[in-house]
């Protein structure tokens, strides 16, 4: 093993904080100790945000061996820990926080050992990419600068290594065929493997889903089958199976749309059994996302080359070391370390995709080797596109490709939610204003490469004089749209133009009509009796944006007339960027007539299926945005227009797509009770032992609203289970409240705690240091109810600290009043408490105690939980000895995962 780093490195957790020496002597320090010398002298550090944290110095600095791993490793996965970094390098990992300051010596050591090791494979570039982090102040650049040997010749470019896709034919229309079920359960038995033995219910699931391939037998009328299939059914190879199956045979694509990126991952973790050798698996089996998950390489260009100072700037050097080695590009979710724009604050990660809809198509000189093209073009010729239910719909929703014909949507439980937001309108000061950049491009001191619809279309807007007056009276338009200093004019009474007077007029009525202002975030009233001031601001509104959107359209007339009689100077690359320029306007003049039709609503009558209201959305009583909102009052009616109907085939399953109701609800919350034929359905229950391996226990003597009693009763049942414990919340205050009053009295029991919306870091690399850490424990809201894929020991208590009940919005109680009032609160109560109980058992080994602290749990509630679980009201102390009971068995520490 090689010498520690002889430099100084600091640990600090809520046990408290370790200071190893130069020589590798460790001893605790106190806090403003530990700040004093952090700011004398950099030291090694492990998560410098985090560790600020711990501190409550925000300003730390120092060697931060998460950036130093990013640049040696780039594209490899590690858990952002002493102990996960440790495994993944090869070494011991610390038995105790005390240990843990020396160990990062050795981490730091081992890291720039690898620099001079003939076997690293990521070498290539790394001595551009350091020289330009040395100019930038790194503070590992010049420790890495006298162990990286110059290159002999002349490194490439960033740009020309990354692989140009190739333009192919468009794929021919699938064949139509059938699979027989016979067929497809062969089929699953040779994904099984002999190692293991297909169940009966996965059998029987292959042998249902196949039908969903058939060919359809009319119109609007797809060949559609609700599945529910319980955990470990094994539905993923079940209708993988007949899925490539059919694939092969006919030429075509199946979409398998997920929910959650944990099952995107579990999908494309699949691919060895269904295609063994890599490069036709790369082929035949894609992921797709929504543009705004890719880097954008022009936006890299832009900040590689001065766009992007400070910080920012280092950010952007690491990102451009994992361009090169990234499978795909795909910065959310991908191979992209989640924690590393963390380490940044954030800062200028969001900048290097495109969120704005900015792009020029073959205008950019990166066109040819666009990961976003790249995946696009994949897609159209494999057998299986991986996607999730938003691209699916948006895709649907605005005609951007052909849409898919056959679909998975697996976890369908979440296509209610999905389609909520897709088929959602807002206007808002934020939407508004991104508009206006879109349009208009910089303004003032603006920095970046943003530019504005006259720069994208300059050599077109010379040529065609009719669509040179198109642009320029469009630019014109956008200017009364709502620009930078909004929300304080707003909240000031000094709006400038229509826009801002009327969500000066917006946040007016929301703070004159709503209810509880004090909590600190968002608040809203519905949009009814509204009075004279808002209407006449919201019909001034509506006339500008009127007077937006017809430019617009001529605009798209006269750029498609442009297209249909081409000049000689369009070339291929300048058609593509005209016809990008098309696409955008028209989802632009989509958004503006949704917008028009929305502010006609203020003084117009109400539309009994559309639910309306005003907000003023804050964060810690912080204003960011004041907005008119529209949601379906059942959004299952746009989803199955524009997703189901189109389609041949569908299957939509989940282990809790009833969530403990009957068929109808979920057809209902699928979107299959508005199609004109009926649909199949198929239930397999779960093969695992929920009545021997689980319990429900409801502790009856924790009065809601006290405080310190629902912290002290997480903090005992966390240390009666050791650790291994997802505690879920409904209120993020309540969450921060008992994380800040346990966090030091767990960690120095050896239990550390992870808080979601407290750690400054995101919620899937808080996931995957909770599930490396067996003695861990982790609080959450309802994203990590529906996202935490977490078998084995690293969870076995799951405790809800209240009744899961619907907030109590506008657009719930419209939803409540349309589905039968109380009873579509159980409804939607009973899929909580299903989703959550099904984190604890996740496979046949695995068992757990699931607590709610709320004495008022009804008992109608109740047949969320499997049948045969035992159900118990006891008190907080019986509670506990249970808990202990049940969960005594040793926790076992996860393999290591060392790179080669």
């Amino acid at each position: 093993m090689a010498a520690p780093l002889p430099l100084p490195a600091l640990h600090a957790t809520h046990a408290g904080i370790w200071i190893a020496s130069p020589s590798g002597e460790v001893r605790e320090a106190g806090r403003g100790e530990a700040i004093a010398r952090a700011a004398e002298t950099p030291h090694i550090v492990l998560n410098a945000p985090l560790v600020g944290q711990r501190l409550g110095y925000g300003e730390l600095s120092g060697l931060d061996l998460l950036e130093l791993f990013a640049f040696i490793h780039p594209a490899c996965f590690a858990v952002p820990t002493p102990a996960g970094l440790s495994r993944t390098l090869g070494i011991d990992p610390p038995a105790s926080d005390a240990e843990a300051a020396g160990v990062l010596q050795q981490l730091g050591a081992r890291l720039l050992d690898r620099l001079a090791d003939h076997d690293w494979t990521q070498r290539e570039g790394a001595w551009t990419a350091n020289a330009s982090l040395a100019r930038l102040g790194w503070s590992w650049a010049p420790l890495v600068g006298r162990r990286l040997q110059a290159p002999e010749g002349g490194e490439r470019m960033l740009f020309s290594r990354l692989k140009a896709w190739e333009e192919a034919p468009e794929r021919p229309a699938a064949k139509l065929i059938r699979v027989d079920p016979a067929e497809a359960e062969a089929r699953l038995r040779t994904l099984v493997g002999s190692a293991s033995e297909a169940r009966e219910g996965q059998r029987a699931m292959a042998s249902a889903v196949s039908d969903v391939f058939a060919p359809r037998r009319s119109q609007h009328s797809p060949n559609m089958l609700l599945a529910e299939a319980g955990t470990g059914i094994g539905k993923t190879l079940a209708y993988l199976a007949p899925a490539s199956l059919w694939a092969e045979r006919s030429g075509g694509t199946v979409w398998v749309s997920t929910f959650t990126k944990a099952l995107q991952r579990q999908l494309d973790a699949e691919g060895p059994r269904l295609i063994p050798d890599p490069a036709e698996r790369t082929r035949r089996i894609v992921i797709r996302k929504g543009r705004e998950n890719y880097l954008c390489l022009l936006n890299l260009e832009d900040a590689l080359q001065g766009g992007f100072a400070g910080r920012a700037a280092i950010l952007a050097q690491l990102v451009g070391r994992w361009a090169a080695y990234s499978r795909d590009g795909d910065m959310v979710g991908g191979d992209l370390p989640g924690w590393l724009a963390s380490l940044f604050r954030r800062a200028g990660s969001a900048a290097l995709t495109d969120r704005r809809g900015e792009c020029v198509f073959a205008g950019c000189p990166h066109y040819r080797r666009c990961f976003i093209e790249r995946a696009e073009r994949a897609g159209r010729e494999a057998d299986i596109v991986i996607a999730n239910h938003a691209l699916v719909m948006i895709n649907a929703a605005r005609a951007r490709e052909a849409a898919p014909q056959r679909i998975v949507f697996d976890e369908g439980h979440h296509l209610f939610d999905a389609a909520d937001s897709t088929f959602a309108i807002c206007f808002g000061g934020q939407e508004a204003i991104e508009m206006r950049r879109w349009i208009v491009g910089p303004e003032g001191k603006s920095r970046g490469r943003r530019r504005g619809l006259a720069a994208r279309l300059m050599d077109v807007a010379s040529y065609d004089d009719e669509g040179a007056t198109a642009l320029d009276a469009a630019l014109e338009a956008a200017r009364a749209l709502p620009s930078d200093g909004w929300l304080a004019r707003v909240a000031e009474g000094a709006p400038f133009g229509p826009f801002e007077a009327l969500l000066a007029e917006v946040r007016g009525t929301v703070y004159a009509r709503a209810r509880a202002q004090d909590a600190g975030y968002g608040i809203e009233t519905e949009l009814a009796e509204p009075d004279g001031p808002l209407v006449a601001n919201a019909a001034a509104a509506m006339e500008a944006l009127e007077a937006l959107q017809k430019p617009l359209a001529a605009l798209s007339r006269r750029l498609e007339a442009v297209l249909a009689d081409a000049p000689d100077w369009l070339d291929t690359q300048a058609r593509a960027r005209v016809e990008g320029a098309i696409n955008g306007l028209g989802w632009r003049r989509e958004t503006l007539l949704a917008w028009i039709g929305l502010l006609a609503r203020v003084g117009g009558q109400a539309d009994p299926d559309f639910v309306d209201w005003l907000a003023v959305e804050r964060v810690d009583g912080r204003e960011y945005d004041v907005a008119v909102n529209r949601r379906w009052l059942d959004p299952t009616r746009p989803l199955a227009a524009a997703v189901l109907e189109p389609a041949q085939g569908l299957l939509v399953t989940s282990a809790t797509l009833r969530g403990g109701d009957g068929w109808d609800a979920a057809e209902q919350r699928t979107g299959a009770c508005h199609l004109d034929a009926p649909v199949d359905r198929f239930e397999a229950e779960s093969p695992f032992d929920y009545a021997s391996d689980s319990e429900v226990l409801i502790v009856t003597d924790i009065r809601q609203g006290d405080l310190p009693a629902l912290a002290g009763a997480y903090a005992r049942l966390i240390e009666a289970a050791g650790g291994g414990t997802l505690g879920l919340f409904t209120a993020i205050q309540r969450l921060k409240a008992v994380h800040a009053r346990i966090a030091d009295r767990l960690a120095r029991a050896g239990l550390p705690l992870l808080a979601q919306h407290v750690d400054p870091i995101d919620p899937g690399t808080l996931v995957d240091i909770f599930r490396d850490d067996a003695r861990a424990s982790l609080l959450g809201t309802d994203a990590l109810r529906d996202g935490v894929d977490v078998p084995g020991e690293s969870l076995r208590l799951v405790v809800m600290e209240r009744v899961p009940w619907p907030r109590p919005t506008v657009l719930h109680a419209a939803r409540r009043m349309a589905g039968g009032g109380s009873a579509y609160d159980d409804r939607v109560v009973r899929a909580r408490l299903a989703q959550g109980f099904g984190r604890l058992i996740r496979r046949a080994d695995d068992r757990g105690v699931f607590v709610i602290l709320s004495a008022a749990m009804p008992s109608r509630l109740l047949r969320a939980f499997p049948p045969g679980v035992e159900v118990g009201r006891v008190p907080l102390d019986e509670a506990i000895a249970r808990v202990q009971s049940r969960l005594s068995r040793p926790v076992d520490r996860p393999a290591a995962m060392v790179i080669p």
